[in-house]
């Protein structure tokens, strides 16, 4: 019997919980802070009900009330949500958008990579438009620290996500010359951060290759995706000042913009007008 009235429930949903989604709907479509009567009115229900159900959302976070002018508007963890849907819906999404945009003003092939259990790996490339170009494999796994993508990710990520990996790398000699202990990696990457992109000509994981990188960073400031440009070794201007580095930065700035990063401080912000 019980059952039987679980099974008649999950069919029929939580009505509470539908008519609070209704109240939520209506917030949101009010784009402004909204009176109680207002919220009503737009809900379809009595002030009375209408209250007892902000009360709670009240108390959920996901509804907020302004204290001098009674008014309600969506709270904080209602804010919380639609960025994380953002980030999850919408980033890599945007992301391939991007490096189109990027191989196209550049000439360039343009790799978008992100971070997985795994550590980097490669999730869409884009080909220029040029006899001589470097193949990039999707799904293609990074080496940290003999990658311009995997660099990226090893010097913005929280070290107790990356330090297993840069360990392996360097007991197994897979890091670069220079780099043999894990504070010889640790002062790598705080160059790579000082500058905001990182530049491997010369000691590419892949021989004869070349490539810079830069983080795209999403509404926690933190970084979720890196953008590559990679070449044939010598074949392009990877110099700090040159309109190829501009142009990584420039392109992966917005990014991070459109996904709702507010760093200011940001390096690779540096030559952007």
């Amino acid at each position: 019997m019980g059952s039987a009235n679980e099974e008649l429930d999950g069919k029929h949903g939580v009505q509470s919980l539908e008519v609070g989604m209704s109240i939520l709907r209506a917030m949101a479509t009010g784009r402004r802070s909204m009176m109680l009567k207002e919220i009503a009115e737009a809900a379809g229900m009595p002030p009375s009900k209408a209250h007892r159900y902000l009360v709670s959302l009240i108390r959920s976070g996901l509804v907020e009330q302004d204290r001098l002018t009674s008014r309600y508007d969506l709270g904080p963890f209602a804010l919380n949500l639609g960025l994380v849907a953002l980030d999850r819906i919408d980033r890599i999404r945007l992301g391939l958008l991007a490096i189109t945009d990027l191989r196209d003003e550049t000439n360039e092939t343009v790799a978008l990579t992100v971070w997985s259990d795994a550590g980097p790996v490669v999730v869409r490339w884009e080909r220029p438009r040029r006899p001589i170009t470097v193949n990039v494999v999707t799904g293609t796994h990074l080496s940290l620290l003999r990658s311009a993508g995997g660099r990226v990710f090893a010097a913005w990520l929280p070290e107790r996500q990356t330090e297993a990996l840069l360990r392996r790398e360097l007991e197994t000699g897979r890091a670069p010359a220079g780099v043999a202990t894990l504070e010889d990696a640790r002062a790598l990457l705080a160059q790579v951060r000082e500058s905001g992109v990182v530049v491997l000509s010369g000691d590419y994981f892949a021989r004869g290759v070349e490539a810079a990188a830069a983080p795209v960073f999403n509404f926690k400031n933190e970084i979720t995706m890196a953008i590559a440009i990679v070449g044939v070794e010598g074949s392009m201007d990877l110099s700090m000042d040159g309109e190829t580095i501009a142009a990584l930065r420039r392109t992966a700035a917005a990014l991070s913009r459109r996904l709702g990063a507010t760093l200011d401080s940001l390096a690779m912000d540096a030559d952007i007008q």
